[in-house]
């Protein structure tokens, strides 16, 4: 099993019409029979006017397979992707491996960051599995929903996710794990291996199956 993370990038002003086609057609055409789709969302801090989608499949086979039979849908070519394709900048595809597989949040209603970390050639394995050793130090004060390392395009990132109820409680569950004398110990560990940290605020949508 694998995951993808989807990015879409629309012109200005264009993410809304996206978003209500998404839910009146894409959604509904796709469902989960071409893949199934773990979240749905709109970054609020980050690159703006973009679109996340998170999707796993059982192999690279199965997610040919599907794609396959997508392009034969017909509402999916005619009533969606024509339609979608003038609104959008660029789109962009990460393949991920799994660390620590997905866990969806016990409770519903409030935000996703999304941490990416470009690593030195060769360290995103060696640091998730440091980082998911660190977890019991970690998840003392909020849960990790997802874990993963990049196959392609980037095959030296370390991609996590996490869920808080609203950025106030993030910003204080941060400050309490930079004083946790623990966390301060993995730092130091994994300094070493990092070259580049991107953080994304992610907003579910309506129709996100994480909320």
């Amino acid at each position: 099993m694998f995951y993808e993370l989807r990015t879409y990038t629309f012109h200005q002003g264009k993410m809304p019409e996206y978003l209500k086609l998404a839910e009146t057609v894409g959604r509904p055409v796709r469902g989960n029979d071409y893949g199934t789709v773990h979240g749905y969302w709109t970054a609020e801090f980050g690159t703006l006017n973009q679109v996340w989608h998170l999707w796993s499949y059982a192999s690279y086979e199965e997610r040919e397979e599907k794609r396959k039979a997508l392009a034969q849908n017909q509402r999916w070519i005619k009533e969606y992707v024509p339609v979608i394709r003038p609104l959008m900048v660029r789109q962009d595809i990460r393949f991920l491996n799994i660390v620590s597989d997905l866990k969806v949040p016990e409770s519903t209603g409030g935000i996703y960051e999304l941490r990416i970390y470009r690593t030195h050639p060769g360290m995103a394995g060696p640091w998730a599995q440091l980082f998911k050793s660190y977890f019991p130090v970690r998840e003392k004060y909020s849960k990790n929903v997802g874990l993963w390392t990049g196959e392609a395009p980037q095959p030296n990132e370390a991609v996590h996710l996490w869920n808080y109820p609203d950025l106030n409680s993030r910003m204080a569950t941060r400050a309490k794990v930079a004083a946790d004398p623990e966390w301060q110990e993995f730092l130091k560990k994994g300094a070493g291996s990092i070259a580049e940290m991107h953080s994304t605020l992610l907003i579910p949508t309506s129709y996100s199956a994480m909320k």
